[in-house]
């Protein structure tokens, strides 16, 4: 009897040791449904962070059709909401008023990638002429060919009326983006690449096609298409002679 129990403590050891190394001790049966237990309020957390994204974004969606459509006086929260298939109700638990989902809408769809772009773009140790060629690769692709630029349209739409736009998107994105065309500018001039420090003084000069790209899509594009490709690209050259050393 005594080999017996002998055998049993044995094996029970070898078992224990198995489940120790699978994670789960013998000596706590109920330990893997407690585990599940804890998992389960990160997963229902995950989900319900999942579910306010999808709501936040197709919100902001909502929006940008509504200011396009309307204009910003004449947009309405229900009609937003009614479009982004949500109670009107449910916008106010991501933004506060008309002016907030605005201001939302400026920040996550230019300020944010323009901060990411800006990351990327400083991180490489690229000539300037190249910097520039990946900033402008990026307003092509990221703002002027996409629904991103309709925001730009709005704030020049209705800035006149209310400046506090004018002062929001100056901030968040006028301001960062001329602070990364400066650092640009004056890398160029540092390595002896620029003989000029014209741009760093006047970076407005290397983002004025984006803007006329951005009031002749909603003005004039019906009557005469404009290859905004072709354009960023003779603007470029035409900034790199004036300012490189030895261009002719």
């Amino acid at each position: 009897m005594g080999r017996a129990k002998d055998r049993r403590t044995a094996a029970a050891g070898e078992n224990g040791g198995a489940l120790l190394r699978n994670g789960v001790t013998a000596a706590r049966p109920g330990a893997a449904v407690a585990a599940s237990e804890d998992a389960s309020p990160k997963r229902r957390r995950a989900r319900n962070e999942e579910e306010r994204g999808r709501k936040l974004a197709a919100i902001l969606d909502a929006a940008l059709d509504v200011f396009s459509d309307k204009g910003f006086a004449e947009a309405r929260l229900d009609e937003i909401a009614a479009r982004a298939g949500v109670a009107k109700g449910t916008v106010y638990l991501y933004v506060s008023s008309k002016q907030d989902l605005l201001e939302r809408l400026i920040r996550t769809g230019i300020a944010l990638p323009i901060e990411e772009a800006q990351a990327r773009i400083l991180a490489s140790d690229a000539p300037a002429e190249d910097l520039l060629r990946m900033l402008f690769s990026f307003l092509r692709t990221e703002i002027l060919g996409t629904r991103r630029k309709e925001i730009a349209r709005i704030v020049l739409a209705e800035a006149a009326r209310h400046p506090e736009f004018a002062a929001f998107y100056y901030r968040e994105v006028v301001s960062r983006g001329l602070g990364l065309l400066r650092s640009i500018a004056e890398r160029g001039v540092t390595s002896g690449e620029f003989a000029s420090d014209e741009l760093a003084r006047f970076p407005q000069l290397i983002l004025a096609p984006a803007l006329v790209a951005i009031l002749w899509a909603n003005l004039f594009e019906r009557f005469a298409p404009l290859d905004i490709d072709a354009m960023l690209e003779t603007h470029l050259a035409l900034l790199m002679r004036s300012v490189k050393r030895g261009a002719s």
